[in-house]
């Protein structure tokens, strides 16, 4: 297909050079993407899958009509409906888009030359983002039974989850034997190809929680030893609760021998707030793995604090700002994801007279502390006060999402006999205090 003179502005290097699988073997573009669910809806997903287990292999999914289609219009600079996330900047205001240009726009001549009119591309993907399970010795609250299996074995514990609902037929012990035979015969293999084929450019190692999984330590180290560390470039997305494994430790035996590497930390407040939001989490032990890790980095870039802003979340906001300027490092700040009117671990959840009042004096609070490492945190505060409430994009469902959401909130509180509640972080201001207790 011929070149254009100018790049389309929609065109994204990811349908050419990236594979994403989830722990439940969905495949989709990228972790960010709202497509329809082949199998097993997750929650970003625009359609609900049957609920069957029909898993599509690598070489199935490259070049299926789903993809050409997206490729191809991504190539005539339409807008792909998958792409929203980024379009519209739902998540945060550093788009995905911009990530795989930055990393693979020395491949964009290839496109043009491997790809044609009907979006089939002879390239084969560099970039993997594959999470070979949901196993995760957490489980954060703004989080979900398919990225954690302490989700899922708390769930199970207190019958908590409807099994007529075709979303969670992957739990059923028999689908869930298939998707482990799925992961071990395939999925595993086609990474392992990928790695001896020295044809891995690029890992983002996330989960559940990755430093959990075997697959992570087995296939960093044989990248390590058979000479390709210098070509590779990977990214963690971890609750840093552990860093080391059968001897392998992460920072001198892994980390150092790479071309490049970062580490995003999911931390989503500090000491007491940020233990209730992410039930797991020891604060102490945190500060100290990021710190070993800080120790080899060659450039801010390569450290960072990934803070996801909760309602709890809008409490530890200066805290935050304060944590990244006492180690001196880049503070990645977006919202939580919520598509529906029950996610009351969202800031939108409140009515907008309150959470304007509210962010405008953190806004003024944070401003004089904010540099350029921190600077996303403020961005994604102005942005909070475009974006519609909960109240204002669900009318007709806010109060009875409300209360479903509170009353999830309450019951998980009490299945974990938590001592500090959203309650009590709650009664730090007046107003939101108010609106709490007249809501429960």
């Amino acid at each position: 297909m011929n070149k254009p003179d100018k790049k389309p502005d929609t065109l994204c290097m990811a349908p050419w050079t990236h594979t994403y699988l989830s722990p439940q073997s969905e495949r989709r573009l990228c972790c960010a993407s709202r497509e329809p669910a082949q199998n097993f809806r997750q929650y970003i997903d625009t359609v609900d899958g049957t609920g069957d287990y029909n898993p599509l292999t690598l070489d199935e999914w490259w070049n299926s009509e789903h993809v050409k289609t997206v490729r191809k219009k991504m190539m005539n600079n339409e807008v792909p409906e998958e792409c929203q996330v980024c379009n519209h900047k739902l998540l945060n205001t550093d788009v995905y888009r911009s990530y795989f240009w930055h990393l693979f726009q020395h491949k964009y001549d290839e496109i043009w030359d491997r790809t044609d009119e009907n979006g089939y591309t002879q390239m084969k993907p560099v970039s993997w983002d594959y999470r070979f399970s949901n196993l995760c010795n957490f489980k954060c609250r703004t989080c979900g039974d398919m990225l954690s299996s302490s989700w899922e074995s708390e769930e199970k514990k207190h019958q908590m989850i409807d099994l007529t609902n075709p979303k969670n037929n992957w739990m059923k012990p028999d689908v869930k034997k298939e998707i482990k035979r799925f992961q071990d015969d395939v999925v595993y293999n086609e990474f392992k190809q990928a790695v001896e084929e020295h044809r891995v450019e690029e890992i983002y190692w996330v989960g559940g929680e990755p430093l959990m999984f075997e697959e992570h330590w087995e296939f960093m180290k044989q990248i390590v030893d058979q000479g390709d560390g210098q070509q590779v470039y990977a990214r963690y997305n971890t609750n840093l609760s552990r860093i080391s494994y059968k001897g392998v430790d992460l920072v001198d035996d892994i980390l150092v021998n790479l071309r490049d590497w970062q580490i995003c930390a999911s931390i989503d407040g500090t000491g007491k707030i940020g233990e209730y939001i992410r039930t797991g989490l020891k604060y102490d032990e945190f500060i100290e793995y990021y710190k070993k890790a800080q120790s080899i980095q060659t450039n801010n870039r390569q450290m960072r604090l990934d803070f996801t802003l909760t309602l709890p979340g809008l409490f530890e906001i200066e805290n935050m700002v304060d944590l990244s300027n006492q180690l001196n490092t880049t503070l990645l700040s977006k919202v939580i994801f919520s598509f529906t009117p029950d996610i009351v671990m969202s800031p939108l959840c409140l009515p907008k007279e309150i959470l304007h009042n509210y962010v405008n004096k953190v806004i003024e609070k944070i401003s004089p502390k904010i540099g350029r490492h921190n600077q996303s945190i403020l961005d994604v505060l102005v942005q909070l006060l475009t974006r519609k409430t909960f109240e204002e994009e669900w009318p007709e469902w806010y109060q009875q999402g409300l209360q479903k959401g509170i009353e999830r909130i309450k019951t998980l509180e009490e299945i974990r006999q938590d001592t500090f509640t959203m309650e009590d972080i709650l009664k730090q201001d007046p107003e939101i205090y108010e609106w709490w207790q007249s809501n429960t």
